[in-house]
Order: structure tokens, then sequence, then C-alpha cells
């Protein structure tokens, strides 16, 4: 609680990298419900514009060295949850 959190996020592709690759984190929270996007990246970082991690994600991955983490700043226990990295890169799912 307070300090940084960073949700580490790997993958290795068969395709090369380009500007097509797409991440998304997604969180549900542990008293279940539905599950919302937080995070998406393609080229650039689009953190949310709402919900409870508005103005808390940031990106600190990599998508040239295989890396999709993200940093939340502040967390606090109702934060507590279920996170999702999915990451895509045409043609290769």
């Amino acid at each position: 609680v307070g300090e940084q959190v960073l949700l580490k996020c790997s993958f290795k592709s068969s395709s090369p990298i380009t500007e097509s690759l797409i991440v998304d984190w997604t969180y549900r929270p542990l008293t279940g419900g539905q599950m919302e996007t937080i995070f998406h990246y393609q080229s650039v970082p689009y953190p949310t514009t709402m919900g409870q991690f508005k103005d808390r994600i940031s990106w600190v991955g990599n998508v040239a060295r295989g890396d999709a983490s993200i940093a939340i700043q502040s967390p606090v226990m109702s934060d507590n949850g279920t996170f999702i990295c999915s990451v895509k890169n045409p043609p290769d799912v």
C-alpha cells in the first residue's frame, strides 16, 4: 500500500514486432464483477481515463524487448484483484 507496484508481463512472438502489436491490461476486483480494460498500448500507451486506476498507471514496458509491464502508483487495498496482460502481434496471436 502506498508504494508503486510493478506488474510484470513478458512475451515472445514468432512475428516481427510492428506497430500492429497491441497490449491490453484488464482487471477484475477480488469481489468479482466485470473485467475492465485499465491500459491499452498500440505504438503509444493509452492509460485508462476513468475508474479507480485513472491517472495512476504508467507504461514501463519495452515491446522490442518482449516487455509489456505497467506500474501502478499509490496502490490501495481496494485495488486488489486479478490483472491480466494480453499481447497480440499480428499475424501471431
